[in-house]
């Protein structure tokens, strides 16, 4: 799977060198996240998403597919815009795995807004004091992520972790994940 935001950024940084076929494939990706917010503020569950999408997405989809065949042979390979064509033809076969099931989002935006805290943290790894040190303090930004992902308090989840962890069998740890959890007074 690919993201088509990364593809639509590409489009939108060559809007400098040829605002026309930029705008073009920028519109065309614009109908695609439509029918996404479409799908969103009707609360469709996957399969109902996949029906939407396969009458309102694809044929959007296949349009800009067409385009961007077309014009590729009429740009520059080297210039901003033969660049943003020749990377979204390149992910083009993957990109159209959204097609496909309505469980697999159209970008990895929400991925990357959930992991986008550990990454800035990585920077703050430099000065953990020790290799092991920077270690330990990204698997607790991974264990605080999940618990915020899945509306944990990580305060009561870890102090219940550490209260706990000492008679818990080993081979039943993953029990103790965020994700697995349950509070101990359940």
């Amino acid at each position: 799977m690919n993201c088509m935001a990364h593809i639509r950024r590409e489009f939108f940084e060559a809007q400098g060198t040829d605002a026309e076929r930029a705008q073009t494939a920028l519109t065309m990706i614009k109908i695609l996240y439509l029918v996404e917010e479409k799908a969103r503020l009707q609360g469709l569950n996957a399969e109902q998403r996949l029906e939407l999408r396969l009458k309102e997405s694809k044929p959007a989809f296949d349009t800009l597919g067409q385009w961007l065949q077309t014009e590729y042979n009429q740009v520059t390979p080297s210039s901003s815009i033969g660049k943003a064509i020749q990377y979204a033809l390149n992910r083009w076969k993957n990109m159209a795995w959204f097609l496909a099931d309505g469980n697999i989002e159209i970008d990895n935006n929400l991925v990357e807004n959930i992991i986008r805290p550990a990454a800035i943290g990585r920077k703050n790894y430099l000065f953990a004091g020790s290799h092991e040190a920077a270690q330990r303090t990204a698997m607790f930004y991974t264990f605080f992520a999940a618990c915020k992902h899945h509306g944990i308090d990580p305060e009561k989840w870890l102090t219940d972790v550490l209260n706990r962890i000492h008679d818990h069998k080993v081979s039943k740890l993953h029990e103790l994940f965020p994700q697995n959890w349950k509070p101990a007074s359940e």
